[in-house]
């Protein structure tokens, strides 16, 4: 198992938790609706792919190559789309100058869940 990719998973896990209650009680408040509504999908999609991650590495037919692939797609996934999310909603950088960030971070969530089903494809 890659150490690495549990120990970011476990870490990206805490960080959505401390994240989401952050920003339901803390922030909410200095928020317009549409940014609360854009940092709880952040919140939402990062929460996934720590669960997301956590079941591929525990999936005993799929090799450690597959899961550490999906593992970092994953986490790069986090890192560019909620990642981007969050600095959005919270007005710490603006969407122009990051626009495309998180449709990259979205397209690798894509290349993750696409890999992973060419993997259970070939599964016999």
């Amino acid at each position: 198992m890659n150490k690495t990719i549990l120990i970011l998973t476990a870490l990206y896990g805490a960080i959505a938790i401390i994240l989401g209650a952050l920003g339901t009680h803390a922030l909410k408040s200095h928020m317009t609706t549409d940014d609360l509504t854009n940092y709880k999908t952040a919140v939402f999609y990062h929460i996934i792919h720590v669960l997301a991650i956590l079941i591929i590495l525990a999936y005993p037919q799929l090799n450690f190559s597959t899961k550490s692939t999906i593992g970092w797609l994953f986490i790069a996934g986090i890192t560019f789309f909620s990642g981007s999310i969050y600095l959005i909603s919270l007005h710490l950088v603006k969407a122009k100058t990051i626009w495309f960030i998180t449709p990259f971070g979205g397209l690798l969530f894509i290349l993750g869940w696409l890999f992973l089903t060419y993997q259970f494809f070939k599964l016999h």
